[in-house]
């Protein structure tokens, strides 16, 4: 008989935001009137830009047209969308990125899951907490960690502790360890990192030769950090293609780790073979419409719907405030973070609002241990929901 990858079997029952589909399912079926507003997962909810709009139409033309049609493109990604993400989010920054440290993926939540593959399984990972599950649950289906403790930490890892102690903060570890994960601005606190902050990671990762997986943005605008950082980066939240999917990771030659005859082997010519044998590149179409960002009228539009975004969470923060709940996050990033009421569960909390005020929202737990007693809202609803939402959690939640 076939055996079983056991290290899956460490993991909780569901992943967090399948047990929320679950929840949500039941009470709506119990109660079918009710108008439910989802605050949970961070999908958006304004339509793309007009410029991809436009470039994905022209590339769906051009595939109608024996002449102009593409088949397999290369896995890393088509060179007039890595051009542009090089000038517009790299050079024009001073920074050096090669066109061969890019590649073009189907989001960074991939990514972010895959990368651990081309780590070997006795790296010792330090993650914050709480985190963004991906990063966690993929370093144990892959066997770099112990079992979940009662304490609801995993044996093996290093947990990085970030609440309103340390302003959100995480410290530096006391143990050395191989692999660490940064995310800034922040999923799920919606805090970020000073460049202060961020240097601390950086020295310490050359210190003990470690590698930083940093989701997020401009990590390499930190002094040594193209040395010892991969970055993520994703389309998703900026213009709008949860659905759509793009993304892309940077991976410098510099970035190296060490193979078991002591020898530095570069981890971009790895990931190079992981994307070239496992993924057959973005969809053309997806890849143009990702380029247009990058145009004078693209630009303007993206910045126009994260202000549209970003104006959510500042409804949501101060409405939060003016109902007396203690609110985080929501200025540099689309997620709020807040303190449940009189230190609820957050699970707790989660059932309170979705049978109260019939709004979901994330449970803090889900993000780890020290998630608990928080929560989670996102700010990419519409602008009406946004406001009805927090209408209803002034005047409706009983707390």
């Amino acid at each position: 008989m076939a055996t079983i990858n056991d290290n899956y079997l460490k993991l909780p029952g569901s992943y967090l935001f399948a047990e929320i589909a679950r929840r949500v399912a039941a009470f709506k079926e119990a109660n079918p009137e009710a108008d439910i507003i989802r605050l949970g997962i961070g999908d958006v909810t304004q339509p793309l830009p007009p410029a991809c709009i436009e470039a994905m139409h022209k590339a769906v033309d051009e595939l109608a047209n024996a002449d102009t049609f593409r088949g397999y493109g290369p896995e890393q990604g088509y060179s007039f969308l890595t051009d542009a993400i090089i000038e517009h989010n790299y050079k024009a920054r001073g920074i050096d990125i090669a066109s061969d440290e890019i590649f073009i993926s189907d989001g960074s939540k991939s990514d972010c899951g895959n990368i651990q593959e081309i780590f070997g399984t006795d790296n010792h990972v330090a993650i914050t907490d709480p985190v963004y599950p991906v990063y966690l649950d993929t370093n144990v289906m892959a066997g770099r960690t112990g079992t979940l403790q009662e304490d609801g930490h995993f044996e093996g890892v290093t947990y990085l502790p970030c609440d309103a102690s340390n302003d959100f903060a995480p410290a530096l570890p006391k143990e050395r360890v191989d692999m660490i994960y940064l995310c800034c601005p922040n999923n799920p606190t919606g805090t970020t990192l000073s460049r202060a902050e961020l240097k601390k990671w950086v020295d310490y990762a050359h210190e003990n030769e470690s590698v930083i997986l940093f989701d997020a943005a401009y990590v390499y605008e930190i002094e040594g950090a193209k040395d010892v950082a991969i970055e993520f980066r994703s389309f998703s939240k900026t213009a709008g293609f949860t659905g759509t999917r793009c993304g892309y990771t940077i991976i410098p030659k510099t970035v190296k780790g060490r193979a078991a005859d002591g020898s530095l082997v570069e981890f971009n010519k790895l990931w190079n073979r992981r994307h070239t044998t496992k993924f057959n590149g973005t969809a053309y179409i997806v890849q143009r419409g990702a380029a247009a960002i990058y145009t004078e009228e693209g630009q303007k539009q993206v910045k126009e719907t994260i202000a549209y975004y970003m104006e959510n969470a500042r409804i949501i923060r101060e409405g939060l405030q003016a109902a007396g709940i203690k609110a985080y996050g929501g200025v540099n990033a689309p997620y709020i973070w807040l303190k449940t009421p009189d230190n609820m569960p957050s699970w707790d909390f989660f059932d309170k609002l979705l049978t109260e005020v019939h709004i979901v929202g994330t449970p803090g737990a889900g993000f780890g241990p020290c998630g608990e007693g928080y929560f989670r809202l996102t700010a990419f609803g519409n602008r009406e929901n946004t406001v009805r939402a927090v209408e209803r959690i002034k005047n409706q939640l009983h707390i």
